[in-house]
């Protein structure tokens, strides 16, 4: 079976960074000769997903795919003082507490944040909300100078660009740096970069 990775779309999402995930996960690799993912987009509230831009998106799956995927990947979230739906925290709690592991880009880590996963454990995101989370939420040890950080079932991005480090970083631990370099040099990036 294939690794499931599932990206969370929702209202006023941000393009670039779900382009990000797609692009990592989503494109078909046979040259590899590996075993590539599994990829859902589903949907964190009803209604039409309005992108930044004005770009309208359908959504094919609901919250429901969360409960096989393997990683769930969170964009930015729209606004670090907004609350996100407490059915999308409860599903990332269920699937983290059956072992999925969860990823976010940016902002998106107000969304774990909110869940408690990150409680106790390093986390990071973009420069100009890491002041207001250290705030909100004092359990969690940020670090203001990371690319990404990764605590094994949890990794957290600074900004959109920092998340596809991240990206790139899950997929050398699942598949090792060899394929990640191969990879990266078909994304024209360099096959990884060192934060600080």
């Amino acid at each position: 079976m294939r690794h499931k990775v599932v990206a969370v779309a929702y209202d006023r999402l941000c393009t670039f960074e779900l382009g990000c995930v797609v692009e990592l996960f989503a494109l078909p690799r046979p040259e590899l000769a590996v075993p590539w993912y599994e990829f859902a987009v589903c949907a964190a509230e009803r209604g039409p997903i309005r992108a930044t831009g004005g770009i309208r998106l359908t959504v094919p799956h609901t919250l429901r795919a969360l409960e096989s995927a393997d990683t769930i990947v969170i964009p930015g979230w729209r606004s670090p003082q907004e609350p996100p739906p407490p059915p999308l925290l409860a599903a990332l709690r269920r699937a983290f507490e059956r072992g999925a592991r969860l990823a976010s880009i940016c902002s998106g880590v107000f969304v774990l944040a909110a869940t408690g996963v990150l409680d106790g454990k390093r986390a990071t995101t973009h420069w100009k909300y890491v002041a207001q989370l250290a705030a909100c939420y004092p359990r969690i040890r940020v670090e203001m100078n990371a690319l990404y950080v990764d605590e094994g079932r949890v990794l957290t991005s600074a900004g959109s660009a920092a998340g596809l480090d991240m990206l790139m970083h899950l997929v050398r631990r699942d598949h090792g740096a060899k394929i990640a370099n191969q990879v990266a040099q078909r994304l024209v990036s360099p096959p990884h970069r060192y934060g600080g």
